[in-house]
């Protein structure tokens, strides 16, 4: 017997690991991820779906089954139709002025010069302070009479504005300033993928005398699509779920123009007591955002290009 055909012959007497097992192995790695997922994201929507159909007010302990009247109500209340216009005009506001500021200050701040790094550091700095004094300071600057604000226009000669307390203009003064904290974080995001892009794509570029619309157009745009792409996606959705600033500088005022979705369905769980209705408003909120999402990756995701 050859040397070879002993070793075969032990090779075979060898244990094998166990079929079963090695399949397992892969999703016994992922179990603590899955079960984390499912207990604080798929439980809470499944359970939130479900208290839409009751009439639970967290005073009475007995959930009744009223099936869609929950939803018939909704629909027919003119707040929660106000709150909705709010939220629209809210996230459509964010979406435009954060992705076109965003990448024009990216556009201004991506030669590496030392007045841009103080300038990036400069307009980061709002993203990491709290959010709840930043509203307090804003309150502040925009107040009526003694406000920074109305100062500066009464030295330019123009007309103060209410502001917060306005129901024409406190909807604008809390874009404002979710503006002001939010650019910083999504400028950096763009500014990284700009300087990410190869420098001889832009050389081969000049050499075929492309002007400068045509290179930001079909080179630069396109590169950094899929950074363009994941920002429509965090700023819709970061929109939708608006709520300390509003909480803090309006409390959904004056007259409602500052009321949107998610202060709406705040206010009926906690002040109102009415869990089933708020539930109601909050699977509307979650079906808005799940059609958004779909939509974008149907409409968007075959233009992103991807390196």
């Amino acid at each position: 017997m050859s040397v070879q055909t002993v070793k075969r012959a032990s090779l075979l007497k060898m244990p094998r690991p166990n079929v079963f097992l090695r399949k397992l192995f892969p999703y016994a790695l992922i179990a603590p991820a899955m079960a984390f997922l499912i207990v604080f994201t798929v439980y809470p929507c499944i359970n939130l779906v479900y208290l839409g159909f009751t009439d639970w007010n967290l005073v009475r302990p007995v959930k009744r089954f009223v099936g869609w009247q929950n939803y018939q109500t909704l629909f027919k209340r003119p707040d929660f139709a106000q709150a909705l216009r709010n939220t629209a005009v809210y996230t459509v506001a964010m979406v435009v002025l954060l992705i076109v500021g965003s990448l024009l200050l990216a556009m201004w701040l991506k030669d590496n010069k030392k007045l841009n790094f103080v300038a990036q550091a400069a307009i980061f700095t709002p993203h990491i302070i709290s959010l709840v004094s930043v509203s307090m300071v804003w309150q502040w600057l925009m107040e009526p009479k003694v406000g920074v604000l109305n100062t500066i226009l009464r030295f330019l000669g123009l007309t103060p504005l209410q502001w917060l307390e306005s129901s024409k203009t406190a909807l604008m003064s809390v874009i404002i300033v979710s503006f002001w904290k939010s650019i910083g974080y999504y400028t950096l995001v763009v500014l990284s993928a700009l300087q990410n892009i190869p420098a001889e794509i832009y050389e081969a570029a000049e050499l075929d005398s492309a002007s400068k619309w045509r290179t930001f157009y079909k080179i630069t745009f396109p590169m950094i699509s899929p950074q363009l792409f994941f920002l429509l996606i965090i700023i819709t959705i970061n929109s939708f779920k608006v709520f300390d600033t509003i909480n803090i500088m309006t409390n959904g005022g004056p007259a409602g123009s500052t009321n949107v979705l998610a202060y709406y369905i705040y206010q009926y769980a906690f002040s109102y007591m009415k869990i089933g209705y708020a539930s109601a408003a909050g699977t509307i909120l979650l079906l808005i955002l799940s059609v958004l999402t779909v939509l974008y990756f149907r409409v968007f995701s075959n233009r992103v290009h991807y390196q």
